[in-house]
C-alpha cells in the first residue's frame, strides 16, 4: 500500500545558496529534493545569511527551490552563522495556520531559527525530528558557556525531540553520552553524491590557474578554513614533501588559520606551493577531478561531505579517524588515520608513491558512492519521519488512557 504523503517543515538557520556553510547546507537541500520528487510537501524556513562577508537581508521572501517553499525570514542581525530573524514567530504563526506540518525536521542546534521552530512545535503538538549537525556535544569556542545554555534555553530542544538524527555512530556516541537515551537516537548517515562522468570537460583548469606543473602532485582540501579541520596537517605535508601543491579551498571562518596558511605561502620552504582559492558557487567536482588526492584530517566531524564529494569523483581520500564518514567506508575505499602530522603526512606519501594504491582507492571511492546513494538516504529520512509520527499518536493515546 502506498504511503500517504507528509507536509513536512524544515527549519534551518541557512539553506541554499548558502553553500559557504558547508556540508550541511548540501545535505539539507539533497534531501529536501528528493523528499518533493516522492511526493511530499516541503516547506522549509531560514534565514537571509549566505555567508559571512556579505550582509544578510533584512526583508523576508519566498522561493521555490527544488519545488519545495523556502521563506527567508528577515534577518536584520547575525553573530557569525546565528541569524536573529524577529519575525520567526510570526511567519511559523502563518504556516501553521494555512498548511500545518504533519512532522517537522529541526536542524541545527543553538540558533535562533531552530530554537524557535522546535518551541513551535511543542507548543503545538507537532512531531519533530531534531538534526543537531555534530554541534551538540560543546567543542571549541566558549565550551562552559555552551554548557550552561544547553542544560536552560536549549534544554528542550532535544528533550521534545520524537527522534535524534546522528550523520554517524560516532555522532551518536556523542549525543548519548551527553544524555539523549539511546533508543531516541537513530544513525541516518548522508548520501554521496553521483559519480561523475569522468570523460566530461572540466569547467576550470586548476593546474594552469594556480601555474602548477603537470606533473607535480596536489593534496587538496575542500571546507571551511577554520580551526579542527586539520589545516595544520596539510601545511606540515607541504614542508615535508618537496613536490608537493597544497590546494585548500573555501571560505575563512576567522578563526585565525587564515594567518597559518599565509606564514607558510611567506616560508622559503613552502612558498609557490601552497595555493588558497575562496568558496566557489559551483560544486567543487573540478577541483576533485584534479587532484592527486583529497584530505580531511579534521579534529572532529560528525560526517565529512567533502569526503564523500572526493569520493564519488574518484579522487583517493585520506579522512581522520574522527571524521564519522570514517565508519562508512570499507576496507580499500579511503584510508583512515590518525589526526596527527606523522600519520597525515604519511598517508599523503604513501598515495603519492604508490600509483596501485590511488587506483584502488578511486575505484573504493566511487564503489561507497554507489552504496551510500541519497536515494537510500531519504528512504531512512522517510522512516524516520514516520517513526516521530506514530510515537506522537502513541503518546496521545497513551496520556488519555490516563486521563
Amino acid at each position: 500500500m502506498t504511503e500517504t504523503p507528509l507536509r513536512i517543515l524544515l527549519a534551518s538557520p541557512a539553506y541554499w545558496p548558502a553553500r559557504a556553510f558547508g556540508g550541511p547546507v548540501v545535505v539539507a537541500r539533497e534531501l529536501v529534493a528528493r523528499l518533493v520528487e516522492r511526493g511530499h510537501t516541503v516547506d522549509v524556513v531560514t534565514t537571509t545569511l549566505v555567508d559571512l562577508e556579505h550582509r544578510p537581508g533584512a526583508g523576508s521572501s519566498r522561493a521555490v527551490v527544488d519545488g519545495a517553499t523556502v521563506r527567508y525570514v528577515g534577518t536584520p542581525l547575525h553573530y557569525r552563522w546565528m541569524g536573529i530573524t524577529p519575525t520567526l514567530p510570526a511567519e511559523l504563526h502563518r504556516l501553521g495556520r494555512h498548511a500545518r506540518p504533519d512532522v517537522a525536521h529541526v536542524f541545527g542546534f543553538r540558533d535562533p531559527v531552530t530554537t524557535v521552530a522546535a518551541a513551535w512545535c511543542r507548543r503545538r503538538s507537532v512531531s519533530y525530528v531534531f538534526e543537531p549537525l555534530g554541534m551538540f556535544r560543546p567543542r571549541l569556542r566558549k565550551v562552559r558557556l555552551k554548557g550552561a545554555l544547553d542544560a536552560s534555553l536549549y534544554r528542550g530542544v532535544a528533550a521534545g525531540a520524537a527522534l535524534v538524527i546522528a550523520a554517524s555512530a560516532r555522532e551518536r556516541d556523542d549525543i548519548v553520552a551527553c544524555g539523549v537515551p539511546g533508543d531516541r537516537v537513530r544513525v541516518r548517515g548522508n548520501g554521496f553524491p553521483e559519480p561523475p562522468d569522468p570523460s566530461a570537460p572540466l569547467a576550470r583548469d586548476l593546474r594552469g590557474e594556480l601555474g602548477i606543473a603537470a606533473d607535480a602532485p596536489i593534496v587538496l582540501y575542500v571546507g571551511r578554513i577554520a580551526a579542527g579541520k586539520g589545516i595544520e596537517h596539510l601545511l606540515a605535508a607541504a614542508r615535508a614533501l618537496p613536490d608537493l601543491q597544497v590546494v585548500l579551498a573555501g571560505p575563512d571562518d576567522r578563526h585565525g588559520v587564515t594567518g597559518l596558511v599565509q606564514a607558510a605561502q611567506a616560508e622559503a620552504a613552502t612558498a609557490g606551493r601552497v595555493h588558497l582559492l575562496p568558496q566557489s558557487e559551483a560544486p567543487p567536482t573540478d577541483l576533485y577531478r584534479q587532484a592527486t588526492v583529497f584530505v580531511l584530517a579534521s579534529a572532529g566531524e560528525s560526517f565529512g561531505m567533502v569526503a564523500a564529494e572526493a569520493a564519488a569523483a574518484g579522487t583517493p581520500v585520506v579522512v581522520s579517524d574522527r571524521c564519522g564518514i570514517a565508519g562508512f567506508f570499507r576496507a580499500g575505499e579511503a584510508l583512515v588515520v590518525a589526526e596527527t602530522d606523522e600519520a597525515v603526512v604519511g598517508a599523503v606519501r604513501e598515495v603519492l608513491e604508490d600509483p596501485g594504491l590511488r587506483a584502488r582507492l578511486a575505484r573504493g571511492g566511487v564503489e561507497a558512492a554507489r552504496r551510500q546513494s541519497w536515494d537510500h538516504v531519504t528512504d531512512v529520512q522517510e522512516e524516520l519521519y514516520r517513526g516521530a509520527i506514530a510515537s506522537r499518536i502513541a503518546a496521545t493515546k497513551l496520556s488519555t488512557l490516563g486521563s
